[in-house]
C-alpha cells in the first residue's frame, strides 16, 4: 500500500458526524509524507510547509523522547499500534490531545511501510485544549531546579542546603513559583507545570525543559 492511499483510506471510515479525523502518514523515519485536510487545519500550515517534517516537531520538547520511544516499539514489530497523549505546540497555545498510531505494512514485506497518525479535528474539543504555552523563558536557574525538586517530593530543609539557600530565601522562590503559574499550593504546582510542559514527561528525576530556564 502507497503512502497516498493509506491516507485516503483513512479519511472516509474516520469520519463522525461530517467531523474528520486529523490523519498524517509517515515514513519509517517519522517524516510527515501525507496529510489529510483536517491535520491541516489543526497545525495551521499548508500541506507542502508540513510534508517532509518530523513528525516530533510538532509535539512540545517536553513529550518528544517518550513517543519516539513508542514509534521504535511499533518499527521493532513489538506492537501494531498505540494510542497516548502528546501535547502539541501551536502559534502562541498548546493543546493536550489523544494521540493514534497504527503501522502499515506492505503488501510483500513484514516490515513497516508507513505509520498513520490519528488526532482529533482540529475544531473538536478535548479536556485541556487551549492551555497557554509562554513561548517565553519562564523560570530562573534557582527556579528550576526548586521546581525540579518540588516535583522529585524534596522538602523545604534539604532543598535549601541542596542549593546553597536559607529556608525563607527556598520559601521565597517558592511564592513566586506559585504567582508565576496561578496556582494555590505546590501539588497544584507541580500538576500545572506538567500540564503546560515546563516539566518533562516520563522523566525521573523530575528535569524542567531547557526551553523555559532564563
Amino acid at each position: 500500500m502507497d503512502r497516498s492511499h493509506a491516507v485516503d483510506a483513512h479519511r472516509g471510515p474516520l469520519d463522525a458526524d461530517g467531523a474528520h479525523t486529523s490523519v498524517a502518514c509517515l515514513d519509517p523515519s517519522l517524516t510527515i509524507q501525507q496529510v489529510n485536510q483536517e491535520f491541516d487545519r489543526r497545525f495551521g500550515s499548508p500541506v507542502e510547509d508540513l510534508c517532509g517534517r518530523p513528525f516530533c516537531d510538532l509535539v512540545h520538547p517536553s513529550v518528544q523522547q517518550p513517543l519516539k520511544q513508542q514509534f521504535s516499539r511499533m518499527l521493532e514489530g513489538k506492537r501494531h499500534r498505540f494510542a497516548t497523549e502528546v501535547i502539541t505546540v501551536g502559534q502562541d497555545t498548546a493543546h493536550t490531545l489523544p494521540l493514534t498510531a497504527v503501522a502499515v505494512r506492505g503488501s510483500h514485506i513484514p516490515d513497516v511501510a508507513a505509520i498513520l497518525v490519528m488526532l482529533p479535528p482540529a475544531d473538536g474539543g478535548s479536556a485541556d485544549a487551549g492551555v497557554v504555552m509562554p513561548r517565553k523563558k519562564l523560570l530562573s536557574e534557582v527556579d528550576a531546579r526548586i521546581l525540579e525538586g518540588i516535583a522529585a517530593g524534596v522538602s523545604t530543609v534539604p532543598l535549601a542546603s541542596r542549593l546553597y539557600l536559607s529556608r525563607q530565601g527556598v520559601e521565597y522562590h517558592v511564592s513566586g513559583l506559585l504567582r508565576k503559574l496561578k496556582v494555590p499550593n505546590r501539588a497544584a504546582l507541580v500538576s500545572r507545570a506538567y500540564s503546560m510542559g515546563v516539566l518533562k514527561v516520563g522523566t525521573w528525576p523530575p528535569k524542567v525543559v531547557e526551553d523555559y530556564i532564563k
